[in-house]
């Protein structure tokens, strides 16, 4: 849909996208000065790139803070230019490079966190993987892939992994330290899960609960509120019917998923839809207001959910 969605904005004028905008979410991972290896560093903008999408959001829309989206989604159709913008997982360079891009364009923003890979510093896993030049199956239950996981770092070796980590420190996550200084520059802090893994169909109840859980206990013991989720991956395949329900269970007043629509598009507020940003986005005028073509698939998608 995304990819539909760019081919579609690169011909359509922004003043006619305009008429069919709606509230929208967007978001990010990292962001690093320089992209030196763009298949392990596929979770990154470089930053003049999105600077330049940042500049665009400004101009062309009314980016909120997370705090709004309440007021936002009781009348969608008063809030048109609406938007919301999120980062994913935790990277160290929301800190040190993201963050700085945003506050001088004056926009607020939110950071979902993994609190698994903030409490050790462990990378992604589906880094790690890449970094042994192996892929990880999502498909798999949790403890399934981390074993498998281990398997390839042990056959990759620790010097290698360490010399290959060195080099790409783009990889690696905050620690709390950093999260509370970018909750002091006003950036809310809500939970991408403990450790990031899809919550799919092959996790079991306790593991899904266990994700839902633990990650507003530890956000809130350390900052003091946690009130939203977003699911690692978030496709259609990434995310069960016990998992919202667990995100629900759990005390979250929001879940986020990435599937692609507008604000407006369906009534489970534990499954709303967000938008990845490409690397670049050159046409985001006219690309936000086409997300509501996605509002179909979304609610088709929430009824599946909820059975």
């Amino acid at each position: 849909m995304s990819r539909i969605l760019r081919d579609i904005a690169e011909w359509c004028p922004p003043a006619l996208a305009r008429a069919f905008g709606r509230p929208a979410a967007l978001f990010f991972h990292g962001v690093e000065r320089e992209i030196r290896d763009p298949g392990i560093q596929r979770n990154h903008h470089d930053a003049a790139s999105f600077r330049a999408i940042a500049r665009a959001l400004k101009q062309n829309f009314d980016v909120l803070p997370l705090s709004a989206l309440s007021d936002v989604m009781k009348a969608p159709e008063r809030h048109s230019r609406a938007l919301f913008l999120m980062s994913d997982d935790g990277y160290a360079n929301t800190l040190t490079v993201a963050a700085d891009i945003l506050e001088e364009e004056g926009l607020p923003w939110t950071l979902f966190i993994s609190t698994h890979h903030i409490d050790t510093g462990e990378w992604n896993p589906m880094t790690l993987a890449r970094l042994c030049g192996k892929s990880l199956e999502k498909q798999a239950a949790a403890d399934e892939a981390r074993l498998t996981l281990d398997t390839m770092l042990a056959e990759f070796g620790q010097a290698n992994l360490f010399e290959t980590m060195e080099r790409f420190p783009s990889e690696n996550f905050l620690d709390w330290e950093g999260v509370r200084a970018l909750q002091a520059r006003g950036v809310e802090i809500g939970a991408h899960a403990h450790w990031h893994w899809p919550m799919n169909a092959a996790q079991t109840s306790d593991y899904l609960r266990e994700q839902a859980l633990v990650p507003r206990a530890r956000i809130a013991a350390q900052l003091g509120s946690c009130r939203a989720f977003a699911y690692p991956f978030g496709n259609t395949g990434d995310v069960s019917p016990e998992a919202w329900q667990a995100v629900r269970d759990a005390g979250y007043e929001y879940g986020f998923t990435t599937l692609s629509a507008s604000l407006d598009g369906g009534a489970n507020p534990w499954l709303l839809p967000r938008y990845g940003l490409a690397p670049r986005e050159p046409n985001l005028a006219a690309l936000v207001p086409l997300l509501r073509a996605g509002n179909g698939r979304l609610r088709h998608w929430q009824s599946r959910l909820a059975g």
